[in-house]
């Protein structure tokens, strides 16, 4: 899943950044409020994490702007502003969650997990589709109690797959999804990741449908 980032704390930021690339995430970051607008405006975030006090336009800006034409996506706002006034603002703006700065990793972690899952329509941690079982929180796709060897890009695509279950997503929504900004990814590397995805799947009943020229969805055909 891809999430924008708006910090003006360049080392805050990198800090997260490393932390939620290495949990899987594709992650975008912008230093300003100007840029996060711009960047707001491409449909293809899973979640924004939101600094307030930002230069050129304030985190409240931000997301006024934002709830203006996408009235869904899932906001966590970051801020040293502890005050109850502040939280008040950012929740009455559309934010879905707040958290004050000094906070725990762990604990922003959750919270990001806990809002993408709300985002795709699924509050529980564990995403169940015919034998397989995905669990959102430790990342890992298991049949039969058994964990399946997925590298991280196959485990993305599954976990993209999996959320938008019933519908087809095509190859440019999998790169915007599984790669950040700078990132040079063919078309073809999709494929080959979705090959590879489907053999790994073979008798679980669970397979990886292609829609040729549209993209991909999954099926499930009982064992």
């Amino acid at each position: 899943m891809r999430i924008l980032l708006t910090e003006d704390d360049a080392a805050l930021a990198e800090a997260l950044q490393f932390a939620l690339t290495q949990s899987g995430y594709a992650v975008d970051w912008v230093s300003n409020g100007a840029a996060a607008d711009e960047a707001l405006k491409q449909d293809i975030f899973g979640l924004l994490i939101l600094d307030i006090g930002l230069p050129k336009l304030d985190g409240f800006e931000v997301l006024r702007r934002l709830r203006r034409h996408n009235a869904t996506l899932p906001v966590l706002i970051l801020s040293g502003r502890e005050q109850s006034e502040e939280k008040v603002t950012g929740l009455d703006l559309g934010a879905d969650d707040y958290l004050v700065k000094p906070f725990s990793l762990n604990e922003l972690q959750a919270r990001v997990r806990a809002l993408l899952r709300r985002g795709q329509g699924s509050a529980a941690p564990l995403i169940t589709f015919g034998e397989l079982n995905f669990d959102t929180v430790q990342r890992i796709a298991t049949v039969g109690g058994k964990a399946l060897a997925l590298s991280a890009q196959e485990t993305g695509v599954l976990e993209i797959l999996l959320a938008r279950f019933g519908r087809i997503v095509s190859k440019e929504q999998l790169v915007e999804q599984l790669y950040s900004a700078g990132h040079e990814v063919s078309l073809n590397a999709i494929e080959v990741c979705v090959h590879r995805l489907r053999k790994k799947l073979e008798r679980t009943g669970v397979s990886v449908r292609t829609q040729y020229g549209r993209g991909y969805l999954l099926d499930y055909l009982p064992l």
